[in-house]
């Protein structure tokens, strides 16, 4: 009878360490996956040095472009340095300082590179964040004769966003903004932001059968996820109540 006792509570203790044991690991589970990180953020100061005339036009932090890319629009970009003085830089980072905005980056990194509005004058910054793709440009005094504030606002938010929207198409995204601001910066006329396709399309609001029995089956998968999680809490602290 002492010995069936024993074993018991023997395996009493063993079931509540188990339990314990894997009531941590899921706590520890759910801090790793649902608890953002700062890791990786971009500081002004960590980006590298440019200076008038360098002939440094992208600078690809957050891996968007191709090498292709990339080159095209560096021989483009340094061609319209050549022959204009106007010089574009394109520039993308993955995720801003905490509390940062991509405005106030592009703003202290247009400052930092050209100091004085001497250098300022004939500049164009592009910066794009990549985790949350936004833009915001910077222009010197002497360009915004051909370039005004509001075409370059355009050139963000409107040649940019749409590829962008459409797929996050980083490449075509910055090939289109490059031909704009060379064709505009070149004296050229403005060709404007991509035209949207804004057809509504009418047929087939309905969903088919094929799609319901995809929803429904998406709905059971859910549902058992649900269960499978707060079922063994459930019985964990059921345990715990009985046992005290």
């Amino acid at each position: 009878m002492v010995k069936c006792l024993s074993q018991l509570v023997g395996w009493r203790t063993l079931v509540r360490a188990v339990s314990t044991l894997a009531f941590g690991l899921f706590l520890t589970l759910q801090f790793w996956v649902f608890t953002p990180t700062p890791a990786g953020a971009t500081g002004v100061y960590s980006m590298p040095n440019v200076a008038v005339g360098e002939p440094t036009w992208v600078i690809d932090q957050a891996e968007t472009m191709s090498r292709v890319t990339r080159n095209q629009i560096s021989g483009e970009l340094g061609k319209l340095a050549k022959q204009t003085g106007a010089e574009v830089r394109f520039v993308t980072i993955h995720r801003l300082d905490y509390g940062e905005t991509i405005e106030n980056f592009a703003q202290k990194l247009f400052q930092k590179w050209f100091p004085t509005p001497e250098d300022q004058a004939n500049q164009v910054l592009l910066v794009l964040d990549n985790v949350t793709n936004t833009i915001a440009v910077q222009t010197g005094d002497g360009v915004k004769a051909l370039l005004s504030d509001q075409m370059a606002e355009s050139v963000a938010q409107e040649t940019m966003m749409v590829p962008l929207r459409d797929g996050n198409k980083y490449n075509q995204a910055f090939l289109d903004a490059s031909e704009r601001l060379v064709a505009v910066l070149s004296g050229q006329p403005d060709p404007g932001p991509p035209v949207v396709d804004d057809t509504v399309q009418t047929e087939g609001t309905f969903a088919r059968a094929e799609e319901t029995d995809d929803r429904s089956a998406t709905i059971v998968v859910v549902v058992l996820l649900v269960l499978a999680t707060v079922i063994p809490m459930a019985t964990y602290y059921l345990y715990q109540a009985i046992q005290s």
